[in-house]
C-alpha cells in the first residue's frame, strides 16, 4: 500500500498538522522534507512558525548540533544584523499569506517566533532550505556537512 502524502507528513511530524498546509520541499527519496503551514490555524490562532522541517535524518542530525551548544553558539558567533535580517525576511514572507483584511491577532517575530536571535535550528534550518538566506541554517547545515566529512 502506497502512503499518502497527508500520512507521510503526519508520520514525520508526529501528529496531523494544524491547519491548512502544503509540502514545499522533498528528499532525493520523494519524501517529504519542508512543510509550508498556514499563519493562522483554521480556530484564528496566530501561529508564528510557518516552516517545518520533516525529514527525520536531517532532524535527528539538527537536533545533534543542538545538543552540542549549537543555538547558543549561533546566538552569540553568527552576525547579529544578518540574524536579524533572516527574521525580517521569514516575517515579511509569513504575513504575506495574510489577507489585507485580517482583523485577528497576527503571529509576531521571525523564525520560529522570535523577534532577536536564535530559538530554534530546525526551523533555521527549514528556512534556509526553502530560499531563506538563512545564515544560522547554513551553518547548521554546513556543521552537519563537516561532522559527515569526519565521520567518513
Amino acid at each position: 500500500m502506497v502512503e499518502t502524502e497527508a500520512k507521510a507528513v503526519e508520520r514525520l511530524l508526529g501528529r496531523k498538522p494544524k491547519g491548512p498546509w502544503s509540502v514545499c520541499l522533498y528528499d532525493l527519496d520523494g519524501e517529504p522534507l519542508v512543510l509550508e503551514t498556514s499563519p493562522i490555524l483554521e480556530d484564528g490562532t496566530p501561529m508564528p512558525t510557518i516552516f517545518w522541517l520533516l525529514g527525520k535524518e536531517l532532524r535527528q542530525e539538527v537536533s545533534r548540533v543542538e545538543s552540542r551548544g549549537g543555538v547558543k553558539w549561533a546566538d552569540t558567533h553568527i552576525d547579529l544584523q544578518a540574524v536579524a535580517d533572516s527574521h525580517e525576511r521569514y516575517r515579511h514572507r509569513r504575513d504575506s499569506k495574510i489577507p489585507d483584511d485580517y482583523s485577528g491577532i497576527r503571529p509576531y517575530g521571525g523564525v520560529g517566533g522570535t523577534r532577536i536571535g536564535v530559538k530554534c535550528l530546525h526551523a533555521h534550518v527549514a528556512w534556509q532550505l526553502v530560499g531563506g538566506n538563512d545564515p544560522v541554517g547554513l551553518w547548521t547545515l554546513e556543521e552537519i556537512r563537516a561532522t559527515r566529512l569526519q565521520s567518513s
